[in-house]
């Protein structure tokens, strides 16, 4: 079972419609995560930074690969583009998070 975690940036203001956004996710996207072999995925945000600390759990035979060239993927990405840091195609900017310590 690996396991994924990474930073995001939110941008000034963006608290509110971020976590509201989330809160409505759409059930096509949350299948499609679910279809991708995500699986316990959690976001966590540093309100003093802004900083999004996301983890999630990818089953063995996961296709995560796949996202950045699904349609509801880019949808959710330019939605979500205004309130965030981004990659040229509104992919958010990501950066990984190594594990250093873990308690089972």
């Amino acid at each position: 079972m690996p396991v994924r975690a990474f930073k995001m940036q939110l941008k000034p203001g963006a608290i509110d419609d971020y976590r509201r956004r989330h809160d409505e996710i759409w059930p096509e996207l949350s299948a499609l995560l679910t279809a991708v072999g995500i699986y316990d995925y959690s976001i966590f945000l540093d309100e003093s930074t802004l900083a999004l600390f996301a983890v999630l759990k990818l089953r063995d035979d996961n296709r995560l690969d796949t996202l950045p060239d699904h349609p509801v993927m880019k949808k959710w990405w330019d939605y979500m583009a205004p309130l965030m840091e981004v990659e040229p195609d509104n992919r958010p900017k990501e950066w990984p998070l190594p594990l250093i310590f873990r308690h089972d």
